[in-house]
């Protein structure tokens, strides 16, 4: 059974810093990208960034140069490094992927940044 755990979220200040990390069981990890999303109270859901099976990263503009994924494959495990936080950047992240052509989704960690 494929599960996607997400945790590290919590509350900074601007320019405060987080990371989170999303266990995967249930599948091959190295073969399969992990996304990353998140969803702003009242707002769509947005793509944050993604890190490919063999570790290529890309991020969403919004949060090039702040943001970062990696993975410890022997670990099982996605993180998303999270730097000069705005209140932008509010919102439940969630970690996501596809399998056998089923999309999976953690539970989210929630993430809040006020001053």
């Amino acid at each position: 059974q494929v599960q996607l755990v997400e945790s590290g979220g919590g509350s900074v200040q601007p320019g405060g810093s987080l990371r989170l990390s999303c266990t995967a069981s249930g599948f091959i990890f190295t073969d399969k990208p992990i996304h990353w999303y998140r969803q702003a109270p009242g707002k769509q859901r947005e793509w944050v960034a993604s890190i490919q099976g063999r570790g290529v990263t890309n991020a969403a503009d919004s949060v090039k140069g702040r943001f970062t994924a990696s993975k410890d494959n022997n670990n099982n495990t996605v993180y998303l490094q999270m730097s000069n936080l705005q209140p932008g950047d509010t919102g439940v992240y969630h970690c996501n992927t596809l399998f056998q052509w089923v999309q999976y989704w953690g539970q989210g960690t929630q993430v809040t940044v006020s001053s």
